[in-house]
C-alpha cells in the first residue's frame, strides 16, 4: 500500500549503498540490529544513528542525520510513529535519495512530504525481508 514493487526494488538495488539506519544501537535484541547486518550481508554500508552515537557494526554513529559527514542514499527508520515524520523531514533536509520506515512505522503525512520534495519512500516494510527477494 505504502511502496509499489518497483520502488522497493530500485531503493534496493539502485539507489545507493549507504544507509543511515536511525534507532540502530549495539543492542543485539532490538530489530534494527538485525536488519542491519542482513543490509551488510547484501552490500550495503550501514551507518548507525542514535542518541547514543555508538559504532555498531564496524561503522561510527552519528547522534542525528545533519551530523554524518558524507552522503547518505537511504534513511531507514526504526522509531516509532511519532518520531517517524522528523526523521523523514530530516533525511530530506541532508539530501538522501530514499527513506525507508519499517515494519509498524506509519505517518501517511510525512510519506505524502517526502514524495513530494522527489524521494522514493517505503513504509511498514522491512529491507531484511525484501532484499533476499531480489537475489
Amino acid at each position: 500500500m505504502y511502496a509499489d514493487t518497483e520502488t522497493v526494488r530500485r531503493i534496493l538495488t539502485e539507489t545507493g549503498d549507504t544507509w543511515a539506519v536511525v534507532g540502530l544501537s549495539t543492542n543485539r535484541r532490538r530489530a534494527a540490529y538485525g536488519v542491519a547486518e542482513v543490509l551488510q550481508r547484501f552490500g550495503k554500508r550501514v551507518v548507525p544513528v542514535h542518541p547514543s552515537a555508538e559504532s555498531v557494526h564496524g561503522e561510527t554513529g552519528y547522534a542525528s542525520l545533519a551530523e554524518i559527514p558524507f552522503p547518505v542514499d537511504v534513511v531507514d527508520v526504526f522509531v516509532n510513529s511519532q518520531l517517524a515524520g522528523d526523521v523523514a523531514d530530516s533525511a530530506v533536509e541532508i539530501g538522501a535519495r530514499a527513506v525507508w520506515f519499517q515494519l509498524g512505522v506509519i505517518d501517511e503525512s510525512a510519506y505524502e512530504r517526502t514524495r513530494a520534495a522527489g524521494l522514493d519512500m517505503v513504509m511498514d516494510r522491512c529491507p531484511a525481508i525484501e532484499i533476499p527477494q531480489l537475489t
